[in-house]
């Protein structure tokens, strides 16, 4: 296993390094379809001082009909420098539910090539909680330096897993509830299947995230994926609804040193509507 810092950081490392110039914060928000919760205005009226609003959807492929898709490097690296991003800046990235965007976009980071990038234990809530101040409105973005160097082994596409699926050279592990694994309760997206792939193992990512919306330590995660039958030493595919979930099990697992854990992009968006692709119910 590869061994790596740990890839989240406390609200009060962030707090002591707030004026550093070569830092950047992005509130990454995203919410279920469906929630009435609108993550821009919910930044206008409150984030982290110096933030800037990183929106999961509209820095994505639009020539996809499936949901925040990678865009391509050169999109990418255009979005990050008009944010303010450049190529030897910290990245911290959060997000106001705790723990549960926030690692979609550290991970998208990572999959552009740009490791220093870290994800803010708690979010929100916790430099909330920790007495730290909340800055309003909408900044002027400062035009930044980046440019995307892809790392093609932390994603996974549709051919790819049908190929692991076909060969179990590696394993799939799906971050939904039980239930939606299962088949047991439907999809949120209209027009998907119920089910998983068949062969894949489900930790939800609930089961790797404490109740007040931090990582759990090590020793926790470790016993989460053994629980679920997920061999530590052998390469993983983390999958979920759309990918963004998936990202939160790639960042539990890069707390433990496997931080060559790949995403499969489309998740059950893509695979649970397709006609042609197997499906599994029950456990």
């Amino acid at each position: 296993m590869n061994k790596s810092p740990d890839p989240v950081v406390s609200t009060e490392w962030l707090f002591a390094r707030l004026t550093d110039r070569r830092l950047a914060i992005l509130d990454g928000s995203w919410f279920m379809p469906g929630s009435d919760r609108d993550a821009r205005a919910e930044f206008t009226r409150g984030h982290v001082p110096g933030a800037v609003f990183f929106d999961i959807d509209a820095v994505s492929d639009h020539s996809s009909d499936l949901p925040h898709m990678l865009p391509s490097p050169a999109e990418f690296a255009v979005a990050a420098r008009r944010l303010g991003v450049r190529a030897d800046d910290t990245v911290v990235v959060y997000d106001s539910q705790g723990l549960f965007s926030a690692p979609r976009v550290w991970w998208t980071f990572r999959a552009m090539g740009h490791p220093n990038v870290f994800v803010l234990d708690g979010g929100l809530p916790a430099w909330v909680d920790g007495g730290h101040p909340l800055e309003q409105g909408w900044p002027r973005l400062k035009r930044g330096a980046f440019k995307a160097r892809p790392v093609p082994g932390l994603v996974r596409d549709l051919f790819a897993v049908r190929s692991v699926l076909a060969s179990g050279d590696e394993q799939l592990v799906d971050a939904r509830p039980t239930a939606r694994f299962t088949g047991a309760a439907p999809e949120p997206r209209p027009g998907l299947r119920r089910g998983h792939m068949p062969g894949a193992l489900n930790t939800p990512f609930t089961e790797v995230v404490t109740h007040n919306g931090r990582l759990a330590s090590a020793e926790a995660l470790r016993a989460a994926f053994q629980q679920a039958g997920v061999d530590l030493a052998r390469p993983i595919v983390t999958t979920c609804g759309s990918g963004i979930s998936a990202a939160v099990l790639a960042l539990a697992l890069a707390r433990i040193g496997r931080d060559d854990v790949a995403v499969y992009d489309g998740s059950w968006a893509e695979w649970g509507g397709r006609a042609d692709t197997p499906v599994a119910t029950g456990r």
